[in-house]
């Protein structure tokens, strides 16, 4: 209940500074469901952004990043169809990741025509380093909740996503972050 008394308090306050957006029911906009999972996005997305700019591939070149240390070792073809990436862009993702020494092609054993991808000793550092600083934004997309509701918020909002990847699966998880991209299309 606190969490609600704190929200409606806060646009109450927005309130007060000005006239409040209003939907056509004459709710403030900031009681939409739709409105406050854009806005917290779009935040998000920015912050995220903003961390991963010096990787190579920004946020895609993290995801490649991320898969090719945590799932271990993945043929290039595999690791594009995973993640949803046109083979050729992942050619030249793994091009720009390699040359910044983060990943490395090895030759696969058990077919020498195919490639396995496989995150370096400096890839694994810096992923460590930007693990922190996603750490370090999230804290800061969602700085207005104390610890506890930040533990529920996610716990909620993970059973939310959960459910309805299961109705509408997320085929590109790379395009989310795309703002020229409508999420309806994905």
């Amino acid at each position: 209940m606190g969490a609600v008394t704190s929200a409606s308090s806060e646009i109450g306050t927005r309130a007060a500074r000005g006239a409040p957006h209003r939907s056509a029911s004459g709710a403030p906009v900031e009681t939409d469901l739709g409105w406050a999972l854009g806005v917290v996005f779009r935040r998000y997305a920015k912050a995220a952004a903003a961390v991963l700019d010096d990787v190579p591939g920004g946020p895609r070149g993290y995801q490649v990043l991320a898969t090719a240390h945590g799932d271990g070792p993945k043929r290039q073809l595999d690791l594009a169809a995973q993640l949803g990436v046109d083979r050729t862009v992942m050619t030249y993702l793994l091009d720009d990741l390699e040359n910044a020494g983060l990943v490395q092609r090895q030759p696969d054993p058990a077919d020498r025509r195919a490639r396995l991808i496989v995150a370096t000793e400096q890839g694994r550092e810096t992923l460590c380093e930007l693990e922190e600083r996603l750490a370090t934004a999230e804290d800061e997309v969602l700085g207005s909740l104390e610890d506890s509701e930040r533990a529920s918020f996610r716990m909620l909002l993970q059973r939310v996503a959960v459910k309805a990847d299961t109705v509408d699966p997320l085929h590109n998880a790379c395009v989310l972050a795309d703002e020229n991209v409508d999420p309806a299309d994905t």
